[in-house]
This record gives structure tokens, sequence and C-alpha cells, in this order.
């Protein structure tokens, strides 16, 4: 069996696999009843100041027969007294020495609060803090969760003030609700964050009742705007954690959250950056017990692909991910339809003729048989056909060697610079 254990930051853990602070982790029952199932670690449900909670709380997007594509939440942080949830951090974590506990807190921005809070937790045993920077809804019109999270001024402030009074590693949980993640990234960093989590939710309406006209989810008669997450999510999220690990000036470990499902998933997320990935909707849809999928299928992929350690996967892909600039605009491929395998649905002759660039023919055989072919010479590659295809191999994306040498935008743009300095110079 390949090596899955992770540090991240100096919080140690038999897997990557972590539950994160949600209604999955709101009391010791239920996190132990996760490590027992064999999660790594969890982000208990954020601590602060009980609030009062609304029902209903919770919706879901389905799509084309999938349950539970998308999921909302209006609910808020614990509604448990602290000293309860501490006594059952503590007792979880007596008899789960070797699981990863960290307690997700949330306090008014004073430097008073922080302190109190972390020494509190800290007392208690946790293996780390998470700074929530991020819920969208109800706190943040307290000031608190993602209206800290959008300003990176508060962010390194607040995250400074844990800091000063914390023994153990801090992870600063960002909010996606921001024109750039890498902004409250990169202050979370200057104000000695040990880690970074992401994403929190991103702000949503998961729907309207057109026959009652109340959204979803309502009390009784109003709606408000809540989190979204789950599977829909995970390019968003995919992205940012990209975009965080490729900059020089946040340099933290990172921790992936936002629509991981299955073992692949997190492997997108590893080598896009993250040393843990955190897991909430996957968990309230199918229960604990997925990890254990997740666990087998991680370790078969780590044999096949002859990796030894988990660890070997972290960042792996992050140097292929850029900016658009920096793309070979001379590299080309065209789409190939191989007939063997084509069922002649026209899905793809549908989809290029009316939204794309009208470059598959429909054609006869010598016996009359419909059959698609692409115009290679028109083709520019943009992978529609291949999607809405429903059959596996009967549409590939092939390379073509078209002799021309690599130049991306920006060596375009430079070379075009220098050109027109040139001639300006010999004028």
């Amino acid at each position: 069996m390949a090596d899955l254990r992770t540090n991240l930051a100096g919080i140690q853990s038999p897997n990557p696999f972590w539950l994160a602070s949600a209604p999955p982790t709101n009391s010791g029952y239920q996190v132990q009843r996760a490590f027992e199932a064999g999660w790594g670690g969890a982000v208990w449900k954020t601590l602060g100041d009980p609030i009062l909670n609304v029902s209903s709380r919770f919706a879901a997007v389905s799509f084309n027969g999938q349950r539970v594509a998308g999921f909302n939440n209006i609910e808020l942080i614990t509604d448990r007294p602290l000293d309860v949830n501490l006594k059952e951090i503590y007792e979880t974590k007596k008899r789960f020495p070797n699981h990863a506990i960290i307690a997700s807190l949330m306090v008014e921005p004073k430097q008073e609060k922080w302190h109190e809070i972390v020494k509190k937790v800290e007392a208690v045993g946790v293996d780390g803090l998470e700074l929530n920077f991020g819920c969208p809804h109800g706190m943040a019109e307290r000031g608190m969760g993602s209206a800290s999270g959008q300003v990176p001024e508060l962010v390194e402030k607040q995250t400074y003030w844990a800091k000063e009074a914390a023994k153990t590693p801090v992870i600063v949980k960002l909010t996606p609700n921001i024109t750039d993640i890498t902004a409250t990234a990169e202050a979370a960093a200057n104000g000695g964050a040990d880690a970074i989590s992401m994403i929190n939710t991103i702000n949503s309406l998961a729907g309207v009742d057109i026959d009652t006209w109340d959204t979803i989810p309502h009390v009784a008669g109003k709606g408000a705007h809540g989190g979204y997450c789950g599977p829909a999510v995970k390019p968003i999220a995919l992205h940012m954690v990209g975009e965080c690990a490729r900059n020089p000036r946040i340099n933290v470990p990172i921790s992936g959250i936002g629509g991981i499902s299955t073992w692949r998933d997190a492997v997108e997320f590893m080598l896009m950056g993250s040393t843990s990935v955190q897991v909430c909707t996957a968990a309230m849809h199918h229960g604990f017990r997925i990890v254990e999928d997740m666990i087998e299928g991680l370790d078969h992929y780590l044999e096949e692909k002859g990796i030894a350690s988990v660890a070997d996967l972290i960042g792996k892909s992050v140097a292929r991910y850029s900016d658009w600039g920096d793309l070979d605009l001379n590299y080309q491929v065209v789409a190939k339809i191989n007939n063997d395998v084509c069922i002649n649905c026209n899905k793809c002759h549908i989809a290029c003729e009316d939204t794309s660039h009208q470059c598959i023919d429909m054609l006869k055989d010598g016996n009359g048989k419909s059959y698609l072919r692409v115009r290679e010479e028109d083709c520019v590659g943009c992978n529609l056909c291949s999607i809405v295809c429903p059959v596996d191999g009967a549409i590939d994306m092939v390379e073509v060697a078209n002799g021309l040498p690599s130049m991306t935008w920006n060596e375009r743009q430079a070379a075009f610079g220098a050109f027109h300095a040139s001639s300006v110079l010999n004028k």
C-alpha cells in the first residue's frame, strides 16, 4: 500500500481526506463516527458565540438526473455552547490521537476576541486552527465571515492576531466571493498564516418555486442568499487553488475544498497544489463511508503510477497552469471521427453546424449509408464535437504537425514591440 500520510504545515493525518467545517463535524459523536469510517482529519464546525439558526436551511440543485449537483445552505456557525464543543473536542482527540482535529474559528475582528478563543481551543488539544473568513451569509452581516474575508487588510490583521496567541498551525479559510482570491491569500501569508484553505461557499440562490413563488429554501415565505457548494463548484475551486499555488508571493501549503466527491477529484486538487482535501457535500449526500472508496481508489492510483507516497503528487501540475498569453498559438488539434464506433446520432454535426465552425459534413458511402467526416482544414480544434458525443472513442482530438514554430501571444507582442521600436530608431 502507498503511503497516504500527509503533513499540512505540521498538521499530520493518516490520509489526506478531511471533513470540512460544516454540519458533518457539528459534534464529537459525528467526528468520532467519521474517524471510525476512515477519515484522516476533521475541521470542527465553526466555533464562536453560539447563534440561532433558522428552519429550513438547505436546498439542492439537481441536473440531468443527477441529485445534488449543487448544494445551498443558509446555516450559520455552531449553535452549541463553546464549552460543550471544547469538551467533545478533548474527548475525541483523546480517543483518536493520530487523527487531525482542526478547530474552525470565527469571532469579531477584535484582537482580544481572537486571543481569547485561540487560547481556549488550544487548551483542549487541537492540532491546528482554521480561521473562517469565508461564510457568505448571516455572519457576514455581523461583520464576520466573508465581510472580513473580502478585505485583505482585515485578513492580514486578524491572521496576525490569531498567530500572536497560537501555538498550533493557523490555516486561513478564504472566500471565493472576491475578484481575485490571491489578494487575500497574500494577505493571509503576510499575516503569518501557516497554510490557507479554499474555497468556502459561493453566494447563491438555489432556485424559485414557480408554483408558490417562494425562494428555495424559504423561511416562512422569505428567502436569503446562501452558500453554494457541491460538484458544481469544483472547477471554480480548482482554478483558485491553482492561482494560489503558482503565486510565489503566497508560498504556504493549501488545503483544497470545493466539490470533491471522489478520489479522482482529490488527485486533481493535489496535482494542482493541495496537500490535504476537505469534503462536505459528498459526505452529506452519501454518508461517512464514502471515504473507504476514496482511500482505496487513491491507493490503487498511486500503485499503478508507481508513486510511493501521496506527498509526491502535490503540485505536479502547477507548472503546467499558466496565463492565456503563454499558450502556443501554433499548436493545432483536429477532430477525427471513428465511424466504426459512431452511432450516427448526429449530435456532433448539429453542435458544429449551429454553434461552432461548420466543419463536419454529412456524407453517404457507395451503399447509401450515412457517415460523418471532419474537414480538417476548417477544424479549429475547439473540442465541442467530442464533448457532446455520447459514445466514448467515437471522436478523438488529434494533434496535427503543421510545421510552425511555437509562438505565444506574449512572444508575438514582444517581437512586434521590438520590431516597432527598431523601425522608429531607423527612421
